[in-house]
Order: structure tokens, then C-alpha cells, then sequence
């Protein structure tokens, strides 16, 4: 069986040899992992896997190669405890509003309120509905299931957004991972990236110093002496924070640009993502983030305050989510997102915002108003000229 896994992800373009393979055969045979496919989803990785930036690829090849045996779940203990029928969230047809229509629906009347009302609903709903505008169901204006339309509401069973302007979703959520692979079409990022830059010598004697060496020689009346000196290394810390999943996959493919050229221009990168705006916690692999997360806390003890801080996303979001507590649509957060963005901004002195949505759509969203402002401003498109203001801010 090993075998055959070891070349689906040969197939998949990991830099794996024989010698991986024979460490987790080994490590199979004193019992590391048995029965477990997470167990093993682990182990495996962390023995085939050498750089962060082919996690990507394991994990696809490992789906692939496993598909079918074991279907994780990741909801919450609410959905565990309240499974609703698949047949109730069935798609059979979708109404479609005039704009008056829609105008004439009116909001539930906050977070709170919709948490309580949904509460209410499942505890006395019976049956399928659809199209209707109260019960858990699909294509009515109902702010309770998918397919709909309604101005506040909880996304129930669909899966991607329509609208746009749900406030809970309840669903579980899998997001891929940003490839630094990714074939850079334009060298104009990569280009404005590099006056972020600032060398210094670091590491042992293994590059020729020509000026030295000639100065030297000189003094030597023409006898060589050969100087050598450290390679010079990018100096400058950063710390990239991803927005993934939801509307951001409109800008995937922008996103895999910014993620491969600064992956390529900075030695000292750190990458974490998060969904719509930063709570209390971050993670790393977008596969098993639920299994896997980082404190927000972390990144302000770990990182130093030379650390360059940059948050990449559309902003697009709730405004529950960055003012609210529990606004958060994926779980109960215990402070709002702006409390959250404060810590940050206050530790790290240099920071910016690169919003891949064009600027000329910002004004239509309060989310972005809120996060502006939080940012003190330091808010920039994710365009060529965007990109160099950024950089100007924070060099």
C-alpha cells in the first residue's frame, strides 16, 4: 500500500525519495500509527513533507489516494447535536425577486435576534419547507436556510455564497491551500516587492568579496589575496495573513501571485490565514485548521516588533463580525474582530491592508469602512500602484 502511496505523490510533484519511504514503514512498525487515519495523515506528512509550501500537494495527493475511506467532519458541537434533514435544505427551485420585492423584506433585527429566532425554529419546526418566508428551508425569503434571499440571515446547506449578506453560516468549510508554486504571469508584483528589501551579511564566508580582494591585493604589492564574505540576505521580517475561503475566491488566483512572490523574496516568512477578520486564533494549513490553530497571542510574543505585518483580504464581510462579539460567522467569538485588530496594530509597527476588491466598490461596504478604520488607514488596493503605497508605508 505504501508503496503506491509513495508514488501518487511522486505523481503529484513532492520531493520524496526511498529514504522517506523506509523512515515511515518504520515508523508503522513501532506503532505510531495504527487505524487511525489522522493519525497517520500526520505522521505521513510530517515525514514526506520538508517545506511548508508542498503541503499543498500532499494533502491533494493524499485525498487522492485515500478518497472515499474516511469522511472527516469538522462542525461544531451545535451541528452535532441538531442535525437537520438533508432532505429540508433540498434544492428543487429558486425564486428570483424584483429589486421592490427585495426592498420590501425587512432584517431580523441583529445577530442576537436571528440566533434566537433559528433556536426557536428548530425547536418547533416538523417538516421540508420551500420558499416560504419563516421555516428552515430553500428558495423563499426565509432568513433561515439556502437559496433564498433575505437581507440578515443564516446560510443553511449551500454551498457558496450567493448574496452575500448572511451573518451566520453554518456549514462546515473547506479551503485549499495557497500554492508558492504558483506561475507568476506579471513580474510587476515581484518587482514592487523587492523595495521592501534591505540586505545585510549573514551566514559563513561563501561569495567573493571583488572589492576587498582587489584592495587587499594592493596592499599585498600584487600579490593575490582572496577575501570572501557572507551572502547578503534579505533582512526584512514579515508576516503575511491570508483571508481565505468565501468571497476571496474570487481573488485566488491574484492571491497565489502575491503568496509565490513573496515567498520568493523574503527569507524570513511567516504565512497564516484566517476567514473574513482576525479573532483569537490563525492556522497554517487550511485542510486540518480545526485540528490546528495558532493564537492570535502567539504572533505578538513570538514576532518582534520589526516584523512587517500584512493582512491581504476583500474586507467584504458583516459588520457584526468586526464590532460584535459572536459576530464571527464559523463560531462564537468572545471579542469582536476590531479588538483583535487593535492588539495587532499596536504591536507591530509597521502594517498595511491589501484589499484584492477595486477600490471603486469599497465605498458600497461598511465592513471596509470599519476596517479602514481600524487600520488607521493603511488600507491599499491589491494593484501595482496599491502594492508600491504599501511598501512605502511600511519601509
Amino acid at each position: 500500500m505504501l508503496i503506491d502511496f509513495f508514488f501518487t505523490l511522486k505523481k503529484y510533484g513532492l520531493k520524496v525519495s526511498p529514504r522517506e519511504l523506509l523512515d515511515c514503514i518504520n515508523a508503522l512498525n513501532h506503532g505510531l500509527a495504527f487505524a487511525d487515519m489522522d493519525a497517520f495523515y500526520g505522521l505521513s506528512k510530517t515525514i514526506f513533507v520538508k517545506d511548508e509550501t508542498q503541503y499543498d500537494k500532499f494533502d491533494r495527493a493524499f485525498a487522492d489516494y485515500f478518497q472515499g475511506i474516511e469522511d472527516i467532519d469538522f462542525l461544531s458541537q451545535l451541528q452535532k447535536d441538531t442535525q437537520l434533514p438533508a432532505d429540508w435544505l433540498r434544492k428543487e427551485f429558486e425564486k428570483n425577486l424584483t429589486a421592490e420585492q427585495k426592498a420590501q423584506i425587512e432584517a431580523a433585527g441583529g445577530l442576537d435576534k436571528l440566533m434566537e429566532t433559528l433556536k426557536q425554529r428548530l425547536a418547533e419546526q416538523q417538516k421540508r419547507h420551500a420558499g416560504g418566508n419563516k421555516w428552515v428551508g430553500t428558495g423563499g425569503t426565509s432568513p433561515f436556510g439556502a437559496f433564498g434571499y433575505n437581507p440578515e440571515g443564516v446560510r443553511i446547506g449551500q454551498d457558496s455564497s450567493r448574496q452575500r449578506q448572511a451573518v451566520k453560516v453554518w456549514d462546515k468549510r473547506q479551503y485549499r491551500n495557497l500554492d508558492a508554486d504558483s506561475e507568476i504571469t506579471s513580474r510587476t508584483m515581484q518587482l514592487a516587492l523587492k523595495k521592501l528589501r534591505k540586505f545585510a551579511r549573514s551566514g559563513a564566508s561563501e561569495q567573493l568579496d571583488l572589492n576587498e580582494t582587489i584592495a587587499a591585493t594592493a596592499k599585498q604589492g600584487g600579490m593575490l589575496d582572496v577575501k570572501m564574505a557572507p551572502e547578503r540576505h534579505n533582512a526584512v521580517n514579515v508576516i503575511m495573513l491570508f483571508d481565505i475561503g468565501g468571497s476571496m475566491d474570487d481573488y485566488i488566483h491574484l492571491c497565489e501571485q502575491l503568496f509565490s512572490a513573496a515567498h520568493s523574496e523574503f527569507k524570513h516568512l511567516e504565512f497564516f490565514y484566517f476567514h473574513n477578520c482576525v479573532y483569537e486564533h490563525v492556522w497554517q494549513d487550511n485542510e486540518r485548521r480545526q485540528a490546528s490553530v495558532v493564537d492570535t497571542y502567539q504572533l505578538i510574543n513570538r514576532f518582534g516588533k520589526d516584523y512587517r505585518l500584512i493582512f491581504v483580504g476583500d474586507a467584504t464581510m458583516g459588520p457584526y463580525e468586526i464590532a460584535y462579539p459572536g459576530g464571527s460567522v464559523e463560531h462564537w467569538n468572545k471579542e469582536p474582530g476590531s479588538a483583535w485588530l487593535a492588539r495587532l496594530s499596536n504591536h507591530f509597527e509597521k502594517i498595511a491592508w491589501l484589499n484584492p476588491q477595486p477600490k471603486e466598490h469599497w465605498p458600497y461596504y461598511q465592513s471596509i469602512g470599519l476596517i479602514e478604520e481600524a487600520m488607521d488607514k493603511r488600507m491599499y488596493p491589491l494593484t501595482l500602484d496599491g502594492l508600491s503605497c504599501a511598501i512605502k508605508e511600511m519601509s
